[in-house]
C-alpha cells in the first residue's frame, strides 16, 4: 500500500487513476480538497475497494501519524503543494504554510513512523517527494538546461517555498537517514489542470468566446510535460531510484507560450471550429507582465534516462492533441470546477493587466 497526498489535484489525481490502472496495490489518499484539490477528479474509482480517500491537511500531524500507524504504506508519495506564481504574488502565506510548514509536519510525521518500523519494512520504505523546475530560477536563451546540481535560484514566493521544502527534504535524509527521493518537473499539462493555468485557461477562454490573455511578448520558454509521462516517471523513481538522490522530469519540448497558445487555436479551428468560422487566434491579447516572470526554463532530463531507463512517450503534438480533446469532452468538469471563487481569481489577477 502507498499513501498519496495532494491526490485530488491536477498531477496527484492523475497518478492514483494511472497507479490503479497498472496495479492492484492499494492506495490511501490524502487531500485537503482546497481550490485546485477536487474529489470529482477521482469519481471513476468510488466503490473501488482499492482506493481510500481521506480528507485532510499534510500539516495535521495527528491524521497523518494515525494514517501511517493504520495502514502502514510502504511508500508516501507527496504531491501537496500550492503551485500557481500568480497566487503567491497575491497572496504568499498560503504557499508558506503548506508547502513549508506543512511538508514539515509530514516529514516529521513520516520520520517518527519509519522509525518504528524494523527489517524489509523499514528497508524498502521510500519518502518521494515531488517539486518543480522553477527552483533553479530562470535560463537565458542560450544557457544549458537544468541538471539535478544546478543553484537553486527560485524567483517567487511559490517557487522559494517549493525550494524549502526541497531542501528540507533533503535534510531529514542527511540527518537522520530517512530514504527521500526528490523529483523536479517541468511545466505538467492535460487532464484535469485547473483551468487558472496557461493551456486549460487557453481552452476554457476560446470556447467561452473570451479574451485569451499572453503575458508580456509571450515569449517567456517552457519545457512542456504530458501529466501521464510525468506519471510514469514518478512511478519509475519510486520502484528504482537511489535514495537521497534528485531526478529531473521534463519532456524535452522547449516551447514559448505565444506558440504553445497559437497551437491550442489551431486545435480548437480542426476540433471545435468557431460559430463564425472565424479563428481563435484572432481572440489573443497581450497583457501586462507577470512581477518577475522567468524569462525561461529547461529541463536536462538525461539523469532519469541514463540511470532509469525513462524517457516521455508523448511527443507535444500528440500530448497537446489528447489535452485538447479532454477539455472538449469533459465541458462539464470544467464548469463545475469555475466557481464564484475562481471567477473572481481571474477578475483580481487579469483586470489590471490590459
Amino acid at each position: 500500500m502507498i499513501l498519496v497526498t495532494g491526490s485530488a489535484g491536477f498531477i496527484g489525481s492523475n497518478f492514483v487513476l494511472d497507479w490503479l490502472a497498472q496495479s492492484d496495490e492499494p492506495v490511501i489518499s490524502l487531500d485537503n480538497l482546497t481550490y485546485a484539490g477536487n474529489r470529482a477528479n477521482l469519481a471513476n474509482l468510488d466503490g473501488d475497494a482499492r482506493h481510500t480517500f481521506v480528507h485532510g491537511d499534510i500539516g495535521d500531524s495527528v491524521l497523518v501519524a494515525e494514517l501511517l500507524q493504520r495502514h502502514t504504506p510502504r511508500a508516501v508519495v507527496n504531491f501537496a503543494a500550492e503551485s500557481h506564481v500568480d497566487r503567491s504574488i497575491h497572496g504568499p502565506e498560503d504557499f508558506i504554510q503548506t508547502n513549508i510548514v506543512g511538508t514539515f509536519r509530514l516529514l516529521e510525521a513520516v520520520r517518527a513512523h519509519w522509525n518504528g518500523l524494523t527489517g524489509d519494512d523499514k528497508a524498502d520504505f521510500r519518502f518521494l517527494h515531488v517539486s518543480t523546475d522553477e527552483v533553479y530560477g530562470s535560463l537565458a536563451k542560450d544557457e544549458p538546461a537544468f541538471t539535478e546540481t544546478h543553484r537553486y535560484e527560485p524567483n517567487s514566493p511559490y517557487s522559494a517555498s517549493k525550494a524549502a521544502s526541497d531542501h528540507l527534504v533533503r535534510a531529514y535524509h542527511h540527518t537522520y537517514g530517512l530514504p527521500v527521493l526528490t523529483t523536479n518537473c517541468s511545466n505538467n499539462y492535460g487532464p484535469f489542470h485547473f483551468p487558472e493555468k496557461l493551456i486549460p485557461l487557453m481552452i476554457v477562454n476560446a470556447l467561452a468566446d473570451k479574451s485569451l490573455p499572453v503575458y508580456g511578448d509571450g515569449m517567456q520558454i517552457r519545457d512542456w510535460l504530458y501529466v501521464k509521462d510525468h506519471c510514469s516517471a514518478i512511478r519509475r523513481v519510486l520502484k528504482a531510484g537511489r535514495t537521497g538522490e534528485v531526478y529531473n522530469i521534463g519532456g524535452w519540448n522547449e516551447m514559448p507560450n505565444i506558440e504553445i497558445v497559437k497551437t491550442v487555436c489551431s486545435l480548437l479551428d480542426e476540433l471545435r471550429p468557431r460559430a463564425d468560422s472565424k479563428p481563435y487566434i484572432e481572440q489573443i491579447t497581450y497583457v501586462a507582465d507577470r512581477l518577475g516572470h522567468d524569462r525561461r526554463y529547461a529541463i536536462d532530463a538525461s539523469k532519469i534516462e541514463r540511470e532509469l531507463g525513462w524517457r516521455p512517450a508523448e511527443t507535444f503534438a500528440t500530448g497537446i492533441r489528447k489535452t485538447v480533446q479532454w477539455y472538449l469532452e469533459n465541458e462539464a468538469w470544467v464548469s463545475t470546477v469555475q466557481s464564484g471563487a475562481y471567477r473572481d481569481w481571474v477578475e483580481t489577477n487579469y483586470s489590471q493587466r490590459a
